[in-house]
């Protein structure tokens, strides 16, 4: 069974929501690159990403993930992602992998959504 990519948009107050589940991969990296164009077009410059149900993330994933920094600190915008300690079977899979990379440094991580919102947004700095 081929697990594949859900992507589901929602909003917390002045928060766009992306909640992300199953394999952010090579073939359903592009779905999550098009949603965050999509928010940040429609005049969205505070987002989460949750992250949390990503089961699988590999280089393009990571990819999107730090064009998706770049495009939101360009727009002077706030970015931040969900990965908890526990979730998507065992720990965050994508915290692991970004940790791995070195890039894990580059992101505001929080344990969950409302965690997440409940700070006012900043924007990002280099």
């Amino acid at each position: 069974m081929a697990v594949t990519l859900k992507v589901t948009d929602g909003e917390e107050g002045e928060w766009a929501v992306v909640r992300v589940s199953g394999e952010l991969d090579l073939v359903t990296s592009p779905v999550l690159r098009q949603r965050v164009h999509d928010a940040v077009a429609d005049g969205r410059r505070s987002l989460v990403l949750d992250l949390s149900e990503v089961l699988f993330c590999d280089s393009s994933g990571v990819g999107v993930l730090i064009a998706t920094r770049r495009l939101i600190r360009s727009c002077q915008g706030t970015l931040r992602l969900i990965l908890p300690a526990q979730g998507a079977i065992d720990g965050s899979h994508v915290n692991r992998v970004l940790a791995a990379l070195g890039v894990r440094r580059l992101f505001d991580v929080y344990p969950d959504v409302p965690t997440a919102v409940a700070d006012e947004p900043s924007p990002l700095s280099a």
